[in-house]
């Protein structure tokens, strides 16, 4: 039961990480395209252009810096999420390691108690067989 929950624990932190890089990637298509757009407005900043041109331009550009801004919050969320399931994988190995060492513990215990059956076992049948022999085979004592 602990390993299962422990891979499903590093699953959760696979899907968040893949999530996190989408994330990231969206975000990244995001400012690529605003420094294009801004690239090659620049090259035309010595023209004039009308003011409603500029007026648009402008609230692309807002539009732009808004969407971008949310995607930078969408990445510290996954982010967040990675930390937390990182610290779960991490909760989960920890338990496992414990639940692995008291059953080594209690396996090498068990052997311990199988050592002494067998020890016991083996010093009866030596004290049945001394004994045996001690009196002879006519029962008398030798």
């Amino acid at each position: 039961v602990a390993e299962r929950k422990r891979d499903e624990a590093r699953q959760v932190l696979q899907n968040a990480q893949a999530a996190c890089q989408a994330a990231q990637g969206q975000l990244s298509q995001l400012e690529g395209y605003a420094e294009e757009i801004q690239e090659r407005w620049g090259a035309k900043e010595g023209a004039s252009l009308k003011p409603e041109v500029m007026y648009h331009h402008h609230q692309f550009m807002g539009r732009l810096g808004h969407a971008a801004g949310l995607q930078s919050g969408v990445v510290a969320d996954h982010m967040q999420r990675i930390e937390a399931a990182s610290r779960q994988v991490l909760a989960a190995e920890l338990r496992l390691a414990s639940l692995r060492k008291v059953l080594a513990a209690r396996r090498k215990e068990i052997e311990l108690q199988q050592a002494r059956r067998d020890q016991k076992q083996t010093d009866e049948r030596a004290a049945i067989k001394y004994h045996s022999n001690a009196i002879g085979p006519l029962g008398q004592e030798g």
